[in-house]
């Protein structure tokens, strides 16, 4: 089809026989036309991408439904038709260099787009919001005196009533006390930070002033007095309530923002969560969510191993023990010092331990068999897989901290006794066994207990005293005078101290021995290890199932705090005893208890 031939004037229109001759314009989509197309002036719209869709049309020209005259006669006079293309269906302009013709501007559509659009306002809501606003129990502070900084970009506010508590809870020498103190020198050089004029409490204070830069957001203290009317059932006086009355007037007050308790106290998340207010536990004290993913120190390995894995294996002998080189997919989920076995019917079973990894390869030893009489340790042999693990880690001079954990009966106290004893007695690798235990009482107190150190921790060391009884007993051999002697001996190389007293204390070529681990925060564990000196072995034992400290957990305990942090350390060793031994009543109990 011929085009009509090109305008010779500026902005001149085509004549109606020009706009018969071309196909009929392309039914519009409903939504693609805007108000800008539709309202503009014909002269705006170039006629040239009119004729350029006539000539790149496929369908053959229709007639038009009625004669040009009744459109014309709809318009006002001198007007004539233009019709409204589409933005997607207008080419680019061909004559763009053509001073005799103006191209619409493109932007004109943009810039009247409506300025509030959901799919784009929704992510800048999101990224530009506020921060939360978390409230913080006195128990957060007491618990872990650096839980103003954890809270990463979110504000935190503290009400009155529990800097009042805190006050109330500064003197003494326990460990809350201790973190009282801290808390309250944390405060004091936040504010000291901004100057020493007053500052803005409605601005807060950035909690990075004094060098936290994980904390990004601020802290804000109650300043007025507040008239909340809580449910009747709750007595205004009580210090939780007035936490409780300021969260409700904090969600009042910021409608737009989320605010949320944190306590420690499970019956005040349960009355916030009754009210209808957020609350939420301090987690950040967690080194895991779930207890069972707590690091246990073996692996199984596949049946498939050696087909995948020995092909390119190495072996060789040393020092009464066997070594094998291996690369494969296994390496990776590998750690030092794990122990591995494999257990096929019809074929030598394999136990070995995991003693160096280096890039894509990794050594496994195999162990001592202490399940065999003649291995014994000073009469102790092992029962089952762990325990013979656990014996190799603890008569392991390259092993200086040792973790185990297990139920009640699994042999922990025992069998790390004599381990004790055979090496200060016999190998004379340290000079004495340095026990020591957590005081928590299991029900009531008793009171005041009279003597010296040991004998004040004499109750608390009965199952030291179970053990070396039974201990003494493997020597028959020796008669009543020599049983007699042997316990005086033993008794002299083995000292009972005080966590209370631990602090400045370094331990020099000692065995000691943490007894009930699981009781321990972070910090009291990192005390007490600390206190390591050249050729000393610390061994933590503890039952994660068993643990009397308040606001502790599995998760927030410091046994599980140290194992999770040392494993793969090529020094320390963990394993998790999975099998009690102490008796068929007590393993039974153990399991429908």
């Amino acid at each position: 089809m011929p085009l009509p031939k090109p305008p010779t004037q500026k902005a001149s229109l085509l004549g109606p026989r020009d706009f018969e001759a071309q196909a009929a314009p392309r039914a519009l989509k409903r939504g693609t036309a805007t108000t800008d197309e539709a309202s503009a002036p014909p002269a705006l719209l170039d006629p040239a991408p009119l004729a350029a869709d006539a000539d790149l049309g496929a369908r053959p020209p229709r007639a038009p439904s009625r004669s040009p005259r009744s459109r014309s006669a709809a318009r006002p006079e001198g007007l004539d038709p233009a019709p409204t293309v589409p933005p997607q269906a207008v080419p680019a302009p061909v004559h763009a260099g053509n001073p005799a013709i103006e191209t619409p501007p493109r932007t004109a559509v943009r810039e009247q787009r409506p300025a509030t659009e959901p799919a784009r306002a929704r992510p800048r809501r999101l990224a530009g919001g506020p921060a939360k606003l978390f409230v913080l129990d006195t128990n957060v502070l007491m618990h872990d005196p650096t839980s103003l900084f954890r809270f990463e970009e979110h504000d935190i506010l503290l009400p009155m009533i529990t800097l009042e508590e805190l006050d109330g809870h500064k003197k003494g020498m326990s460990e809350v006390s201790r973190n009282v103190r801290q808390v309250s020198r944390e405060l004091d050089a936040l504010v000291a930070a901004m100057g020493h004029g007053a500052f803005d409490s409605a601005a807060g204070i950035p909690l990075a002033k004094t060098g936290h830069r994980e904390a990004g957001g601020k802290l804000f203290f109650q300043t007025k007095l507040l008239e909340v009317k809580l449910p009747q059932g709750l007595p205004q006086g009580k210090a939780d309530n007035q936490i409780l009355g300021v969260v409700q007037h904090l969600v009042e007050a910021h409608p737009t923002r989320e605010v949320v308790l944190v306590s420690k106290d499970i019956n005040m998340r349960v009355k916030a969560r009754a009210l209808g207010l957020a609350a939420e536990d301090y987690t950040n004290d967690k080194t895991l969510e779930d207890g069972d993913l707590l690091y246990t120190g073996v692996l199984a390995l596949p049946a498939d191993f050696w087909d995948r894995h020995g092909k390119t294996m190495e072996s060789w002998q040393q020092g009464g023990a066997t070594y094998y080189r291996i690369a494969g997919p296994m390496v990776p989920v590998l750690l030092v010092n794990q122990f591995v076995y494999l257990e096929t019917p019809g074929a030598a079973p394999l136990y070995a331990k995991v003693t160096e990894i280096t890039g894509k390869t990794a050594v496994l030893r195999t162990l001592k068999d202490y399940t065999h009489a003649k291995n014994s340790v000073w009469g102790v042999t092992a029962r089952n897989r762990e325990q013979n693990f656990a014996l190799n880690l603890l008569m392991d001079p390259d092993c200086d901290f040792i973790t185990l954990a297990g139920t009640a009966g699994t042999g922990k106290t025992l069998m790390t006794l004599a381990a004790g004893l055979s090496q200060v007695l016999d190998e004379r690798r340290y000079s004495e066994i340095i026990v020591t235990r957590v005081t928590v009482p299991l029900g009531e107190d008793i009171g005041f207990l009279p003597g010296t150190e040991e004998e004040k921790m004499g109750p608390w060391m009965g199952a030291l005293d179970d053990n070396l009884e039974f201990l003494a007993r493997n020597d028959s051999g020796a008669g009543e005078w020599g049983r007699a002697a042997t316990n005086d001996l033993v008794r002299s190389k083995i000292k009972v101290k005080s966590l209370n007293f631990m602090r400045g204390r370094t331990f020099m070529n000692k065995f000691l021995l943490i007894d009930e681990a699981q009781n321990l925060t972070p910090k009291q564990m990192k005390a007490l290890i600390t206190r390591a000196g050249p050729g000393t072995k610390i061994v933590c034992l503890g039952n994660l199932a068993q643990i009397d400290t308040p606001y502790l957990t599995e998760g927030s305990s410091g046994l599980t705090y140290v194992v999770d942090r040392f494993k793969g350390w090529p020094h320390s060793g963990h394993v998790t005893l999975a099998r009690g031994e102490r008796s068929r009543l007590a393993d039974f109990a153990s399991d429908v208890l």
